[in-house]
C-alpha cells in the first residue's frame, strides 16, 4: 500500500499559496491541486517552489482520498462531490486557520459578521498598536493568517474571518470572539440562511469571551462558560460589561456602563453604524486589556477604510460617499441608516449581482431616506420592481453615467442637502473585477465632475 500524502493544499489562490509558503517552511509533506488549469498563483509556485508536486485541471477522487488532510481554500464549497467522497473515505478537512491556531500561543481576537468586520478588525488592530502591543492583523482582511507568522512573534492577533473560512475551522479557541451582525449573504453558496448562520456561529468554538451586539435580534445566544460583553446603540449600557450611547453634557457619548468615555462627535468615522463599530471595538479591546486612553485616541484618529462609507469629495455642495464594499443588503441598510438621519436625502447608486439574495429589507430605509435611486447592473430590474413604488428610479449602463445622473439630481433645488451614496447591495463581478475596481470607478467619475 502506497504511503499517504500528509497534506494536499486544495486551491492555489491567495490563501492556498500562503499555505504553500508555510508548509514549505515547515518542511512538511504536501502537494497542491486545483480544478483550474492556470490558477492565480501558478507562476509564483513554479518559480519559488519548483519541486512541489501539482495536479491541475480537475479533482481526482483517489488522490484526494489518499491524503491524511486536505487544506481547503475558503473559496471552494465543501459540497463538491469529489470533496465529499474524500471526506467519506476518512480524509480530514482543515484550513489555513487551523494551521495558524496550531502554531500560535498568543491570544486571538476573532471577528466576523455580514458587514463592518474589516472596519472593526482594523480599529482593534490600531488600538493595540497605539497601546504599544506587538499585534498581527489579517485573515479575510489583507494578509492571510499564515503570512502573519513570518513577521516575528506577536503578543496579540486580530483576525477577520469570513463564513467561508469558519466553515472549515475546528480549533479557533479565540480569547474573544464576536459576530457583529448577520443578514442574508452568499445565498448562492448556502442552502439556507440557517446554514450561513451556522457557519458564522463556529467562531465561538472554544472562545473564552464573547462580545454580543444587543441590537441584532438574529444573533445566536452565547452558550457555555464564556464571559459575555454587550454593546448597543439603542439601549443604555446596563453595567461595566456593556457599552452603549447616552446623553452626557448635552450631547451623545460613548459609554461603558455609567462611565462616559468620549462624545460621539469626536469619533472620526461618522454615522450611527460607525458608532456601533466603535462600541464593538471598545468591547473587544477591553476584553484583551487594551488601555482605554489608547482606544479612544484611535477612535479620534481613524478615518475609515477605502470603499466603506468613504467620504470622497464635496462637489457643488454635494457630499459623495463610496460604499462599494456594500456588497449585500445588510451593508446598504447600515449605510442608509447611518447617513440618512444627518442628510436631507440620499441619491443612492445601487445594483450589480445580488447573489440570489432577497432585497426586501431595503424597502424601509430606502423609502425613508432616499430621494432618488440610480440603478445599474445585473439585478437593477429586481431592485426597481421592489423600490420604485415610493422612490423615483433612473436606470443607467455605466458608473460614469450613474455619477453624472446622481450629480444632476442632487443639484436640483428640491434636493439641496442631499448626499450621493454608492452602496450597491450587490456584488460587483457582473461589471467589475472586484468591489475595489467599482469603488475606484465611482471615485474617478466624482473627481471628473
Amino acid at each position: 500500500m502506497s504511503k499517504k500524502i500528509a497534506n494536499i493544499v486544495v486551491g492555489l489562490g491567495k490563501t492556498g499559496f500562503s499555505c504553500v509558503r508555510y508548509l514549505a517552511a515547515q518542511g512538511s509533506d504536501f502537494m497542491v491541486v486545483d480544478s483550474r488549469c492556470e490558477p492565480p498563483y501558478l507562476a509564483q509556485l513554479q518559480q519559488q517552489y519548483p519541486d512541489v508536486k501539482t495536479q491541475l485541471g480537475g479533482f481526482d477522487v483517489a488522490l484526494l482520498s489518499s491524503a491524511e488532510r486536505l487544506i481547503m481554500s475558503p473559496g471552494l464549497a465543501l459540497d463538491n462531490p469529489v470533496i465529499q467522497q474524500a471526506i467519506s473515505s476518512g480524509t480530514h478537512i482543515g484550513s489555513d486557520i487551523d494551521l495558524f491556531c496550531e502554531a500560535v500561543d498568543a491570544p486571538i481576537v476573532a471577528i466576523t459578521g455580514s458587514n463592518a468586520k474589516s472596519t472593526v478588525t482594523t480599529l482593534v488592530g490600531l488600538m493595540a498598536e497605539q497601546a504599544g502591543v506587538a499585534v498581527g492583523v489579517g485573515g479575510n482582511l489583507g494578509v492571510p493568517v499564515l503570512d502573519l507568522l513570518a513577521s516575528g512573534k506577536k503578543e496579540l492577533y486580530v483576525l477577520e474571518l469570513s463564513s467561508f473560512q469558519l466553515e472549515l475551522t475546528e480549533k479557533l479557541n479565540a480569547e474573544v470572539a464576536t459576530i457583529l451582525n448577520i443578514s442574508p449573504d452568499h445565498m448562492d453558496r448556502y442552502e439556507s440562511f440557517d446554514d450561513y448562520m451556522d457557519a458564522k456561529r463556529r467562531i465561538f468554538s472554544g472562545c473564552a469571551q464573547i462580545v454580543v451586539n444587543a441590537d441584532e435580534d438574529l444573533l445566536p445566544e452565547p452558550a457555555g462558560d464564556a464571559k459575555v460583553w454587550h454593546y448597543s446603540i439603542e439601549d443604555k449600557a446596563s453595567d461595566e460589561n456593556a457599552f452603549g450611547l447616552a446623553e452626557h453634557k448635552g450631547e451623545s457619548w460613548l459609554m461603558q456602563g455609567s462611565t462616559p468615555l468620549m462624545p460621539v462627535d469626536e469619533v472620526k468615522i461618522k454615522g450611527l453604524h460607525n458608532a456601533s463599530n466603535a462600541l464593538a471595538a471598545l468591547a473587544l479591546g477591553t476584553a484583551v486589556d487594551l488601555p482605554v486612553t489608547d482606544m479612544l485616541q484611535t477612535l479620534r484618529e481613524f478615518a475609515g477604510l477605502a470603499h466603506r462609507c468613504q467620504w470622497v469629495a464635496n462637489k457643488n455642495g454635494v457630499d459623495y460617499y463610496n460604499d462599494s464594499k456594500g456588497t449585500n443588503v445588510g451593508a446598504t441598510v447600515a449605510a442608509l441608516n447611518g447617513l440618512g438621519p444627518a442628510s436631507n436625502g440620499i441619491v443612492l447608486i445601487a445594483g450589480g449581482d445580488g447573489k440570489g439574495a432577497d432585497f426586501d429589507d431595503l424597502q424601509q430605509p430606502v423609502w425613508l431616506y432616499c430621494s432618488h435611486l440610480v440603478l445599474l447592473g445585473k439585478d437593477a430590474q429586481r431592485l426597481q420592481d421592489l423600490l420604485a413604488e415610493e422612490v423615483p428610479v433612473t436606470r443607467v449602463k455605466s458608473m460614469a453615467e450613474a455619477v453624472e445622473v446622481a450629480a444632476y439630481i442632487a443639484a436640483q433645488q428640491e434636493h439641496r442637502g442631499d448626499v450621493v451614496l454608492l452602496s450597491p447591495a450587490c456584488a460587483s463581478l457582473d461589471m467589475f473585477a472586484n468591489f475595489e475596481a467599482r469603488g475606484d470607478a465611482f471615485i474617478q467619475a466624482v473627481e471628473a465632475l
